[in-house]
This record gives structure tokens, C-alpha cells and sequence, in this order.
């Protein structure tokens, strides 16, 4: 066991050595130096007593109320400042974590990870601008301003002029957004393909199959726009599977405001939209609609559009019975997954 520490020494009750030094000094009782040392200071180190450096042998008793504040002020100050501190190391821990697990997983030779935005952009843009066959992005983020869109846009034109291929995954929404729906019209006139997918998917971006970004899903307190440079060919190879995956079972779009949704209705005489299939099945999950709408990339307030459609269409009354009708259709057999590689696509 290591010495206890001298700050908690400090905070121990008056000894009864202390107490009973203290009651003779207000009776004016013999006091011995020497013999009551370490009761005397004890008492003078709480503020008890004080001597006169010509007569040690009369210390003088002082009031214990006034003490007992003192030495009560003295305690809430340390308690303070140790709760101050305590405050403190979660900030710093977590602070000097990210530098650790920076360090740590950049020691790897198939992968580099990215925590600062300005960092993410300059990598992304030096890939690109290196790019010699094929660009494959997905984003499944909010809209870019005015200023990303150019800058994103003088990119991809000098990749194009380049001979690159390019072909960019949107969630639905994004034919909702001047923004997007400008650069997709732009780019589409130049050879570039796009699509829109309702259901969420992974932010990536692949460059000729040799080297991907992708987002991070493994350091604690990472920034939220924190990625992954990743050039092992294996797991490159593996991020654009998922991708082409994606891919074919979204719909195409050039710039168009109207939802792609309509192009996957299912067999003939189907009456549900792949969107209104997909709340459905949540629903039939016991899904919570804030979750299937952040899942979907839409708002509560379209989904609750939806759901009033659905039930006009079924004929409910409640969400329970929308969920019991849901369950009788067969509309709930339509297998809306990707099709196989080897499959034909639209």
C-alpha cells in the first residue's frame, strides 16, 4: 500500500489528543511543548490555537466557530477544484484519443484515417483529379450549397474531359433540391450517369477501383464528416460491389424533379410504390415512423403523407388495420432486393 495523500491527510478529523490539548489551554492549564507538540499543531494547523514566539508554553485558544468556517471554506474550495478537475478529464481523454486512435489505425498499410473535413475534401479531390477510367460516388448526405456544387462541378467536368467515367447514387429526395437537380442536369448533358435510390445506402466514393472513401464507423468521438482512405484492392473491390449493388435497383435520373420511385412498381396491377412498400414492411416490423424515416431519408411529414395515402388505399381506418390489410396483400410477396449480377437491368 503506497503513503495516503497528504490533501486527504488534511481532511481527517480532530484527534482526541488535539481535543483534549484544546480544553486545557481555554482552563489555562499546564501545557508542555515538547510532550503536546503534535496535538499543538495539530490545533494550529485548524486554526485552534496560537502561541507567542516569547512564551511557547501559553498557547491561546481562539473561537472554533470561526475555525470550524474556516476550515469548512477551505474543504468546499478543494472539493470544488477536485470536481473541477473530474469535469475535465472526459474532455481530455477524449481529446487525446482521437489523436491515439488516428495513430493507431494509420499504422495500417490498406487504410488512413481522415478526422479533419478540410483533410476528407484535399484527399478526395487529389484521388479524382488523378482518376483515369471510372469515378463511382454515393451520397446520401443533405444538399450542397451553391459554392460546393460549382467547385464539385468544375471537378467532375475536368474528369469527364479526361475520359473518366462517372456515375453518381443520390437518395430520392436529392430530386427535390435546385441545387443537385442543376449539377445533375449539367453533368448528365456531359456523359455522366445518376441515379436515386429510396432507401438509405453508405457515402462512398471509388476511384478506378484502386482506392475508395468511405465513412468512419470505428474511432470513438470521430467528426462527423470523418472518413476513411482505403487502397487494399480486396476491400476497394468489395466497396464498389456494394455500390453496383445499389446501383441496380435504383432508378435513373437526368435532372428531373418527379420521383424515380414509379419505375419500381412490381408486376403489372401493383398498386404500392417501392417508398410505400418499404413503410409498409416497417410498420409490419413494429418499426418506430421516426427511425423508418430517417432510414428512408425522408421527412415525418412525407411519410405521414404516405401512410394517409396507404390507408386510403387499403381502406383503414387505423394503422392497425392498414398493418392487417398490408399483411393479406399480396403486394407484400413483391421481392424488391437488387437482382443478381447475372440478371438482366433497366
Amino acid at each position: 500500500m503506497g503513503e495516503p495523500d497528504s490533501r486527504a491527510a488534511e481532511a481527517r478529523a480532530l484527534s482526541p489528543a488535539a481535543v483534549e490539548v484544546y480544553a486545557r489551554v481555554t482552563r489555562h492549564e499546564h501545557v508542555d511543548p515538547e510532550r503536546d507538540a503534535a496535538a499543538l499543531a495539530e490545533l494550529a494547523e485548524w486554526g485552534l490555537v496560537t502561541t507567542d514566539p516569547h512564551l511557547p508554553h501559553l498557547p491561546i485558544a481562539l473561537d472554533p466557530q470561526e475555525a470550524g468556517r474556516r476550515r469548512l471554506d477551505d474543504e468546499l474550495r478543494r472539493m470544488a477544484a477536485k470536481a473541477a478537475l473530474a469535469a475535465r478529464i472526459p474532455l481530455v481523454t477524449d481529446e487525446l484519443s482521437l489523436h491515439f486512435e488516428r495513430a493507431k489505425w494509420r499504422s495500417g498499410r490498406g487504410s488512413e484515417f481522415l478526422g479533419e473535413p478540410e483533410l476528407v475534401n484535399a484527399r478526395i479531390e487529389q484521388a479524382v483529379g488523378q482518376a483515369r477510367a471510372e469515378l463511382l460516388t454515393a451520397q446520401p448526405s443533405g444538399p450542397r450549397t451553391p459554392a460546393q456544387r460549382e467547385a464539385v462541378e468544375e471537378r467532375d467536368r475536368a474528369a469527364l474531359a479526361r475520359g473518366v467515367h462517372i456515375r453518381s447514387l443520390y437518395l430520392d429526395t436529392g430530386r427535390e433540391d435546385v441545387e443537385t437537380r442543376a449539377y445533375v442536369t449539367a453533368m448528365t448533358g456531359r456523359g455522366a450517369q445518376f441515379r436515386t435510390q429510396v432507401t438509405q445506402f453508405q457515402r462512398c466514393v471509388v476511384i478506378d477501383r484502386r482506392q475508395a472513401f468511405i465513412s468512419d464507423h470505428i474511432v470513438n468521438s470521430a467528426p462527423g464528416h470523418a472518413s476513411w482512405h482505403v487502397r487494399d484492392r480486396a476491400v476497394v473491390a468489395f466497396i464498389a460491389e456494394v455500390f453496383e449493388e445499389c446501383w441496380r435497383r435504383a432508378d435513373p435520373w437526368n435532372g428531373d424533379p418527379h420521383s424515380g420511385a414509379p419505375r419500381s412498381e412490381g408486376r403489372p396491377g401493383t398498386r404500392t410504390t417501392l417508398l410505400q412498400r418499404e413503410i409498409l414492411r416497417d410498420m409490419a416490423r413494429g418499426i418506430e415512423q421516426r427511425l423508418t424515416a430517417q432510414r428512408l431519408g425522408i421527412g415525418l411529414r412525407s411519410l405521414s403523407k404516405e401512410v394517409h395515402t396507404l390507408r386510403q388505399l387499403f381502406g383503414a381506418s387505423t394503422l392497425q388495420e392498414l398493418t392487417y390489410q398490408w399483411a393479406l396483400s399480396d403486394e407484400r410477396l413483391i421481392d424488391d432486393r437488387p437482382p443478381h449480377p447475372g440478371q438482366a437491368t433497366a
